[in-house]
């Protein structure tokens, strides 16, 4: 490896994409934007000299601060319509990590993630202890009726109602799989990744997903990868599925794309629907997914700032 590459990229809306047949041009079009808007965020500061750690904060701020994904202002509601929502982030030059589960009051989750790695000597916070912690963080702090939306109070009444009637589960990936996260190599090769999500529409209170464990949906090693997850994630943590492609590149020497793509692959057989974005030292990208969409981003050597939905479309 070089002491010195391009710096690249990726990060992802959640894999709760809406489906083909349902989203509007202007919706896509909407989409597109956004996740171009936010990618910037965290390229300009790679370009700058930055942080992987720094790029990947900022663009994720940036997903928590748009209500068209399910992260920060946008998060979707638990079956008590209330807010709980999780975060991690990881260096890949340590693995220094931090996370939370279970808030609702920083405006941005992921930097109450930063906090516990870089104000604390542990790693994972939650419940009424993690609030105590955020209080005292130096975070700027919303009220709940801040993080909800129109739309995510009308998925919690569908969802609700559909549970009520018993009806059968229509498989919509919206209501499960919303997640933010992103991913980057900066220019001295150093990798880093960090996740944000309100969780799934009506889940129990408590629930939490893979995002904020480290090794399931967040990850980030200089030897290997970064990345970030969304999908369904008690599978993304029965797998281990970061932890899962470290160990097929570190000692199966799988490449990045070998190795992420047949760990999505297998998990879609096993029922698992999601994916991920990741980076390697070299600054590859790879933006694997087995389910109907992945809002998605990502600028890599070329220089280039591509986002794409669907998995039938080119990149725009």
């Amino acid at each position: 490896m070089s002491p010195k590459i391009s710096p690249v990229i990726a990060l992802h809306g959640g894999a709760g994409t809406i489906l083909p047949s349902k989203i509007t041009p202007q919706q896509e079009a909407d989409y597109h934007a956004a996740l171009r808007a936010c990618l910037t965020a965290g390229l300009d500061l790679l370009q700058q000299g930055g942080s992987a750690l720094d790029a990947v904060t900022a663009a994720v701020m940036a997903l928590e601060d748009d209500p068209l994904f399910n992260a920060g202002r946008g998060a979707v509601f638990t079956s008590d319509r209330t807010h709980e929502m999780d975060a991690a982030v990881m260096q890949g030059t340590t693995r220094e990590c931090g996370a939370i589960a279970g808030i609702c009051g920083p405006r941005h989750p992921v930097l109450a993630a930063r906090a516990v790695m870089e104000q604390s000597e542990h790693v994972l916070l939650s419940g009424e202890g993690a609030a105590r912690f955020c209080d005292t963080a130096g975070l700027e702090m919303m009220p709940a009726d801040w993080f909800g939306t129109e739309v995510r109070r009308q998925s919690l009444e569908a969802e609700l109602e559909r549970r009520r009637q018993n009806l059968p589960d229509d498989g919509d990936p919206a209501r499960k799989h919303g997640t933010v996260g992103a991913v980057a190599c900066d220019s001295g090769g150093h990798l880093a990744a960090a996740t944000s999500t309100g969780g799934m529409t009506a889940k129990l209170p408590g629930r939490v997903g893979d995002s904020p464990v480290i090794g399931a949906g967040t990850w980030a090693d200089d030897q290997t990868l970064a990345m970030s997850a969304t999908g369904h994630g008690e599978y993304f943590i029965r797998w281990a599925t970061g932890h899962e492609i470290d160990a097929r590149m570190r000692w199966g020497g799988q490449d990045l794309a070998r190795a992420a793509g047949d760990v999505v692959a297998e998990l879609g057989q096993r029922g698992g629907s999601g994916g991920l974005v990741a980076v390697d030292a070299d600054g590859n990208i790879v933006l694997p997914f087995n389910s109907p969409g992945m809002y998605r981003a990502w600028c890599g050597r070329d220089g280039q700032i591509h986002t794409a939905i669907f998995g039938d479309q080119p990149p725009v």
